[in-house]
């Protein structure tokens, strides 16, 4: 199997399909276009969360796990980076994250995801979490900014214990507006979904966003807002209803932003909408949500994950 094998999703949208077009500079699938991470953490026999199995391929990489947190020595804190800068026509990424044996982690990138502007074919990736029973993780990445004349996918596939948590989000921008590029990009498709660890589905999700085709500025789309975040707390059914509230109660008078909140079905988890116009306006709603959730599951506190 090479490395395409590897990557290649069977369920491409057709909407992207249409861009597959020969990339003349560096093709798709060559050296340099796949990237890879496979990633497992488990704790070890003193309690600390470790990297127990660690593969990548560039341009995706893991750094070595930190500890920052004073109220949890033991969680491993760990950084997806890549030297390329960027998502470039024709790349390719999959990323594969296991958490088993109590382990409890927070995973984030280095910064953005930037998916430059592109002539021909798409730029995607593929992100695969799994957190067995009784584990715990945050993967909070940067936002995704997508440039002028751009094309990305993205599909997460979440597979969660009934008895674990996950708690994950992404932020999507309108392009680089200080460059004067907002929504001119092709388009960005989104797709997430959640089974458990019998396979029952959680929840899906679908966001297609084709601004060239569509009046964003409607109301029930985004409105008077560009940016959009959104939150998945996947956790034990009994502590749902009750963490909802909780997160509905601290952050409802925060005028910067819109928000909303739902429970999923079969009150297995939250979905949590955030719309604005500031980038660091959601991360601040997004951080005081893990703050939230991490008190109430783990009983412990959080502090901001320190990018420099």
């Amino acid at each position: 199997m090479n490395n395409l094998d590897y990557y290649t999703p069977d369920d491409m949208p057709k909407e992207i399909q249409g861009y597959d077009a020969e990339v003349k500079q560096l093709g798709v699938g060559k050296s340099g276009k796949v990237g890879i991470l496979d990633l497992e953490l488990q704790k070890n026999n003193t309690g600390k969360t470790v990297v127990t199995k660690q593969f990548f391929q560039i341009p995706l990489q893991i750094q070595r796990a930190l500890y920052p947190e004073i109220s949890l020595p033991e969680m491993a804190y760990l950084y997806v980076i890549s030297p390329s800068g960027g998502i470039l026509q024709g790349d390719r990424y999959r990323t594969d994250i296991l958490l088993k044996n109590k382990a409890i982690a927070h995973i984030t990138t280095q910064g953005a995801t930037r998916v430059f502007s592109m002539n021909s074919n798409s730029a995607s990736q593929i992100v695969n979490i799994t957190v067995d029973e009784n584990c715990y993780l945050e993967y909070i990445p940067d936002q995704i900014i997508p440039y002028k004349n751009s094309r990305y996918y993205q599909k997460v596939s979440l597979k969660v214990h009934d008895n674990s948590t996950l708690i994950y989000s992404e932020i999507l921008t309108p392009g680089r507006v200080a460059m004067g590029e907002s929504f001119e990009y092709d388009i960005c498709y989104l797709r997430t979904h959640c089974k458990n660890q019998d396979k029952k589905i959680r929840f899906l999700e679908n966001i297609k966003i084709e601004p060239k085709k569509q009046r964003l500025n409607e109301f029930g789309i985004l409105g008077e807002y560009e940016i959009v975040g959104t939150v998945y707390i996947l956790t034990r059914k009994e502590d749902v209803a009750e963490l909802e509230n909780s997160i509905n109660e601290e952050i409802r008078n925060n005028d910067a932003v819109s928000f909303g909140t739902s429970i999923l079905p079969d009150e297995s988890g939250i979905v949590i909408r955030i719309l604005g116009n500031k980038t660091e306006k959601i991360f601040d709603m997004i951080f005081k949500t893990v703050e939230i959730s991490r008190k109430k599951i783990l009983g412990a506190s959080f502090s901001k994950t320190r990018k420099n």
